[in-house]
């Protein structure tokens, strides 16, 4: 599996930089193993319904390219990471809980 952002970018351009409220989103997996395909459709479903395409998504493969872990401190997968907005968050986990991933996104604040 390729990294596969949501919103193709044209050739030559930039990296991606957040607009006003616009979320910057990393996930880290490890194959087709099952938390890792349970994890992408989950996060693409918790995008979808709250950042209502006002996010980027890139879906990177460690098994693909194992040296994008370092650079992103990554011990597990699947690591979902926020880049923008700041502050950086890192969530662990397949994202089916959530509760946890919007309050991880600060979407939502913790009950």
């Amino acid at each position: 599996m390729k990294p596969t952002p949501t919103r193709p970018a044209p050739p030559g351009a930039k990296p991606p930089k957040a607009a006003s409220g616009r979320y910057i989103l990393r996930l880290y997996v490890a194959g087709l193993m099952p938390k890792s395909t349970l994890a992408i459709s989950n996060i693409k479903k918790i995008c979808e319904e709250h950042l209502h395409g006002q996010y980027e998504l890139e879906v990177i493969d460690l098994y693909q390219q194992p040296q994008l872990a370092q650079g992103d401190q990554i011990v597990a997968v699947p690591t979902l990471i926020k880049k923008l907005p700041p502050p950086l968050r890192r969530i662990i986990g397949d994202m089916s809980d959530t509760e946890r991933v919007l309050v991880g996104l600060e979407l939502r604040r913790r009950a």
